[in-house]
């Protein structure tokens, strides 16, 4: 038997590391044996960043151990993360907590949810306001509206909404502290995408449930060849689609896998619902208002949101570092960082540039939410996702609460755990990056009206 590292044995309540062979299940849907073997083969070791946790802490979430399996992002995340809750800025701490949890009850993420309860109530915030929405203060209570549309259609966001939270009134907020809530805002919805998409699991003590653990297979050449091949044909195909014709035949092909792997279209839920889901109810209003696919939604309501007119790197990223000091760095360095992440493994396998495939990823998640980029051929997307995979991302995207263990096993059963949570950690920053865009761009057209 393996003796537990030192780090492991000092730990509050014997936490174990997942370097040990006693490791904790930090993801419901990937295997023992599979960890130990990513464990000893990964040349990078979390420890030190592990251990920084620790001392912050006090314990390791499972998404910290789930993000180590890559060190170099999981770093800019806590930074970012530590920044957002922690450091000075305009918002109060308890408040930060709070919006975090507005945020996660939107996807019925009870793992988010009780983890930011612990912090709201260490950060002194009063324990009536964890009574529901009614008893907050109403300045609060205003931001639902944005919560809710961001969390599910941000391409509905306007600058009357924004307008309407910072017109004076005794209530009012300023320009500062709702850069900071947005942040806030998109950062936890796309968490919450992450928690569920990589099985994480939830801690007893903190009310989670369990699943049972499936036995994934590690080895399979068919697939991965059909999909190297796929990746090849790009380089010398050029199928013109227009990328509404994609979305189409996605939701399509979506609400036919459906009933296949518990996928549905409308607000009821399939046997995987969060139990007792509806403890979160009191923290959210409309809680039948959901995601909606880009394609059916009234064509004079919204357009296409065109990167070339509005991107992060040219427009966002200025805008959010001039009212909120130092985050626009943070986040751009993790947004460069997901993108910048290499796998060896993936790329000798493939046979090609991992960033043909990974911008595939990026820019059909963005799709997904009326973001365009008229640089890029989008028929590409249905050359390298195959149907299962695509179904994976759009739940995990769009409503991450649906998301169950057997989607997780027909995903790339040829694939280790570690490079799921590569592909996992794409969606995060893409759909941050889409809840950020419409959002900074509704508080540009305000301050410039």
């Amino acid at each position: 038997c393996h003796t537990p590292c030192a780090l492991c044995r000092s730990a509050p309540g014997f936490l174990l590391c997942h370097h040990c062979y006693h490791a904790p299940v930090t993801s419901l849907w990937v295997t023992a044996l599979e960890r130990q073997v990513e464990g000893t083969c990964d040349p990078e070791c979390p420890q030190f960043l592990f251990v920084k946790v620790l001392a912050s802490r006090g314990r390791l979430e499972a998404v910290t151990q789930q993000m180590g399996y890559h060190p170099q992002y999981l770093d800019s995340f806590l930074k970012t993360q530590h920044y957002l809750m922690h450091m000075d800025g305009p918002l109060p701490f308890d408040c930060r907590h709070y919006i975090a949890i507005m945020a996660a009850a939107r996807h019925q993420c009870r793992y988010l949810v009780n983890l930011h309860v612990l912090q709201f109530l260490r950060a002194g915030g009063d324990p009536q306001w964890l009574r529901g929405l009614e008893f907050i203060p109403p300045k609060l209570r205003n931001l639902n509206e944005i919560n809710k549309i961001l969390a599910h259609r941000p391409w509905l966001i306007t600058k009357e909404h924004i307008e309407k939270l910072l017109k004076i009134s005794e209530w009012s907020w300023s320009l500062a502290e709702l850069v900071h809530a947005v942040v806030l805002l998109a950062h936890c919805h796309a968490l919450a995408s992450f928690v569920f998409g990589c099985g994480c699991e939830q801690d007893e003590g903190l009310g989670g449930r369990g699943l049972p653990v499936s036995v994934q297979s590690l080895d399979s050449c068919m697939e991965l060849d059909s999909l190297r091949e796929r990746m090849q044909r790009i380089h010398v195909e050029t199928e013109g689609r227009d990328e509404m014709r994609l979305l189409q035949q996605d939701r399509e092909e979506g609400e036919g896998q459906g009933a296949e792997v518990g996928v549905q279209g409308g607000s009821s839920y399939t046997d995987g619902e969060v139990t007792g889901a509806t403890n979160l109810a009191c923290y959210m209003q409309d809680p039948d208002f959901g995601y909606q696919d880009f394609a059916r939604r009234d064509e004079d309501q919204t357009q296409v949101f065109r990167v070339q007119d509005y991107s992060w790197e040219d427009h966002g990223f200025s805008l959010v570092n001039r009212l909120y000091s130092d985050i626009g760095h943070l986040l751009d360095e993790k947004f460069r960082m997901v993108d910048g992440l290499q796998s060896s493994a993936m790329a000798k396998r493939q046979g090609c540039e991992p960033s043909v495939f990974k911008r595939g990823i990026w820019n059909y998640i963005h799709c997904m939410f009326g973001i365009r980029y008229d640089d890029y051929d989008y028929a590409e997307v249905n050359q390298l996702l195959e149907r299962m995979l695509k179904v994976y991302i759009k739940t995990v995207t769009c409503y991450p609460e649906k998301t169950n263990s057997e989607m997780f096993d027909r995903f790339w059963k040829q694939f280790k755990h570690s490079e799921k949570v590569h592909v996992n950690l794409l969606i995060l920053e893409a759909r941050m990056q889409a809840e950020l865009l419409y959002a900074l761009q509704a508080i540009t057209q305000y301050m410039i009206s």
